[in-house]
């Protein structure tokens, strides 16, 4: 099945509501994370990526971290950003989404001038993110109760 969407920022509040609720039915509802560890101060300053068939349904999001907000994550440089919260619904799983919201905070690093993105990804997301040119570094730790890994790409 094939299905048209489309990935862009969400610069709109009804665009950022969409993305609370995609992370909402991934995270909270079906991954089980607690909704005070799954919003934080920095939803308000990310750049937040939505992605919506072409009927406005949401299917996906992720957000960006950068500057200042991608130091304790990232390191001291301030050239990485932070990829993180990226979550695609059950239903539009398969489809490439997941990918293609990747490569539009990739495409919303380059433009903020950043040299790099890292995140921390699931243990059983790894594969997802070395097919898209990441590479894991140091040990495994655990976040929300579950085993991640942290990641880096040079754009």
């Amino acid at each position: 099945m094939t299905t048209a969407y489309s990935v862009r920022e969400a610069l709109v509040p009804e665009d950022r509501e969409a993305c609370f609720a995609v992370r909402r039915e991934v995270f909270v509802v079906e991954q089980g994370v607690p909704q005070e560890l799954e919003y934080d101060t920095y939803d308000t300053t990310a750049v937040h990526v939505l992605a919506v068939r072409e009927d406005g349904l949401p299917l996906g999001t992720g957000r960006l971290l950068f500057g200042s907000d991608a130091v304790g994550k990232t390191g001291a440089d301030t050239s990485v950003g932070s990829l993180g919260r990226l979550a695609v619904s059950e239903s539009a799983r398969g489809l490439g989404v997941g990918a293609a919201l990747v490569r539009g905070i990739e495409d919303a690093a380059r433009e903020r001038g950043l040299t790099a993105v890292d995140l921390h990804a699931q243990t059983h997301a790894l594969g997802f993110y070395e097919r898209l040119g990441y590479e894991a570094y140091g040990p495994e730790f655990p976040d929300a109760d579950m085993p991640h890994r942290a990641m880096r790409r040079s754009l």
